[in-house]
């Protein structure tokens, strides 16, 4: 049924909400919000709005629009920011990466909770605290947690009971909740508890806490437990007087700049904290939508308007990047200062101040400032700054350091540390004959070849790409752990979710249980991180860790293509040779080794026969060859 628009506009409410255009196929192309409704959607139709580039070309897809009736401009900015992040309309301005803040999850819905380095908030009964900055203050934390409190953060299924601890209990980072008996629930909720405290920032709490409990084992003669509590008592008044200190220095500020140029962004945000700059952040738009653009249409000298030109609209665009990472957030900094001003800017630090207040924050405004002279603005001109060279290594194909990029790999895997070696695997076989797989390796910067590693399947039967993965990874492993060697930064798996969990299978078959790992998908060049299955990382095309996923994934491939090759030319080669009477396999392979070829073997005269097999089988080999060149 055709919706007659115009009529339908001059039916909406004059109250504020949130209107949404949609296409002739009903998909919504555009989200927006308004005070009054029917005044901001009647206003795309003016005749004076169609110059707009924008306007225009949204006006002429849009066949229909719905709207949302809400109490308050407060209320129309929140269903809006919710609407663009779940429809992804392609008019609006879309965060292409709301992972950036790294968090501290504890989960605890489990019966033994854990933490973990997260950068996506779930409603799953979990205590989220951050975002931390810089991103590695997360993996310290964690860290500090293993160390003082011993509350794992590994992938062992909890539920049910183990025969033996992993590596960690013996180390002392884990109170080894997966084996009966080496802990009870209540010396564990007791660990987590003191983990909440130390997360939630009520260090005296937590030290008053220790202190009682330190008495209570002094008394009880308990000096070795009443000797860790002291040295945890050290630590956590440590590290409160460092934040005493970074609170006393100045306050929490998140500043943004930008370069645009050729229909392409990038904006850089810096991330203060204590006064100090602690962190920084990138983001890319090649293709922004019309929603950022306007038609310049100034007459010239004749008074005639001249060819239309684009022109990049700023304001409209930190409109919609502060409201998309900050609403619905469970942090933001008192200050935000951004380097142009917007429409609803102050609506925007009204409801921001509304959203810390809801969370329980003592001091809870929240400043959006454009600063204009001082400090303040060379701080938003140095982020500018830092944006255009983003910009350059971005769009004019500079290249990045190998530092950058494992710095840009570790963040994007989440992973515990600087990435130094990759070991990745790819299974190759054609309709289940000769099934074989490789292990390449990829160390410092470079691909270490003297470490590439070539695998005969031996268990599997037929075509089961997951059982022959499984084989491969245990296999490597098992070794490595009998050889003492250390464990890689991040096993890499070519494939999907079905590869990644029969690799963490044999992993975990082998108590391994905190060993980074994920997967590439080869049609998507998607990255499945292991245990965050359902939050997989998609890169743009540009990025350069995408291209180093991409190569070391291609090198293992071809490297197990050519191995696969190399066996199936080897295989063919020996059946003529099996025919014979007296060669078998192990015959047929010492010949092709040392001959390099079958017709190799078929120019050789006995004498150099015989140095390989006894002088019986080289009179054999002539004869047959004889024969079939007499048949021929």
């Amino acid at each position: 049924m055709t919706v007659d628009l115009p009529q339908k506009i001059r039916s909406l409410p004059t109250s504020p909400g949130v209107y949404l255009y949609k296409n002739a196929e009903g998909e919504v192309i555009y989200v927006g919000k308004a005070k009054n409704l029917r005044s901001r959607v009647s206003s795309y139709f003016h005749e004076g709005r169609w110059e707009d580039a924008k306007t225009g070309t949204l006006v002429r897809e849009a066949a229909d629009v719905d709207y949302i009736v809400v109490a308050n401009n407060k209320e129309a900015l929140a269903l809006e920011n919710h609407l663009i992040k779940q429809k992804k309309p392609r008019f609006n301005i879309l965060l292409r990466d709301d992972k950036t803040y790294p968090y501290v999850k504890l989960t605890l819905a489990e019966r033994f909770p854990r933490v973990y380095v997260t950068r996506r908030l779930r409603k799953d009964g979990s205590a989220y605290y951050g975002p931390y900055f810089p991103a590695n203050l997360a993996y310290r934390i964690v860290d500090l947690i293993h160390r003082h409190f011993m509350v794992p953060s590994c992938k062992v299924d909890l539920t049910r009971n183990h025969p033996r601890p992993c590596l960690q209990f013996y180390i002392k980072r884990c109170l080894g909740p997966c084996v009966k008996e080496l802990t009870t629930p209540e010396i564990y909720s007791e660990a987590v508890r003191d983990v909440k405290f130390f997360l939630e920032g009520r260090q005296t709490d937590l030290v008053k806490s220790l202190r009682q409990r330190m008495s209570e084992a002094a008394e009880a003669q308990e000096f070795e437990r009443a000797a860790r509590y002291r040295d945890l008592i050290s630590t956590v008044e440590q590290l409160q007087e460092k934040q005493r200190i970074a609170a006393a220095e100045g306050d929490d500020a998140d500043v943004f700049g930008f370069h645009y140029q050729n229909q392409m962004l990038a904006v850089n945000l810096f991330h203060m904290r204590g006064g100090k700059v602690l962190d920084r952040h990138e983001f890319f738009w090649e293709d922004l939508p019309e929603f950022v653009w306007g038609r310049v249409s100034d007459p010239d000298e004749a008074g005639q308007s001249p060819a239309a030109t684009q022109e990049f609209h700023p304001a409209e665009f930190f409109s919609a990047l502060v409201k998309q990472l900050y609403l619905a957030q469970p942090y933001v900094p008192r200050n935000i200062f951004v380097p142009v001003d917007f429409e609803d800017r102050e609506e925007l630090e009204d409801a921001l101040s509304e959203q810390l207040a809801g969370e329980g924050a003592r001091a809870t405004r929240v400043h959006i400032t454009v600063p204009q002279r001082g400090d303040k603005r060379e701080l938003i001109d140095l982020a500018g700054t830092n944006a255009k060279q983003s910009y350059d290594q971005r769009f004019r194909v500079l290249k990045p350091n190998a530092r950058a990029i494992q710095e840009a790999l570790q963040d994007a895997l989440a992973l515990p540390e600087l990435p130094k070696r990759i070991e990745c695997f790819d299974i190759s076989h054609i309709q289940g004959a000769e099934t074989v797989a490789s292990m390449v390796v990829w160390e410092d910067g470079k691909m270490k070849k003297s470490d590439y590693r070539k695998f005969i399947i031996k268990t599997v039967a037929g075509v089961d790409d997951f059982a022959s993965m499984r084989e491969v990874v245990a296999r490597r492993y098992k070794r490595q752990q009998e050889e003492k060697k250390p464990a890689p930064s991040l096993v890499l798996i070519d494939g999907g979710l079905g590869q990644l969990h029969a690799a963490a299978q044999a992993l975990e078959a082998l108590e391994i249980i905190n060993q980074p790992l994920a997967a590439i998908a080869k049609r998507e060049e998607i990255i499945y991180g292991y245990g965050q299955e359902d939050d997989p990382v998609i890169l743009d095309h540009h990025s350069p860790v995408l291209h180093l996923v991409q190569m070391i994934r291609d090198e293992a491939h071809r490297f197990a293509v050519t191995f696969h090759r190399k066996r199936r030319q080897i295989r063919d080669r020996a059946t003529e040779l099996r025919e014979i009477p007296g060669v078998g396999e192990s015959t047929t392979r010492r010949l092709l080794e040392h001959f390099g070829s079958l017709q190799a073997v078929k120019q050789a005269d006995v004498a150099a026969l015989s140095a390989v097999v006894t002088k019986s089988q080289a009179e054999a080999i002539l004869e047959h060859f004889r024969k079939a060149a007499v048949s021929c």
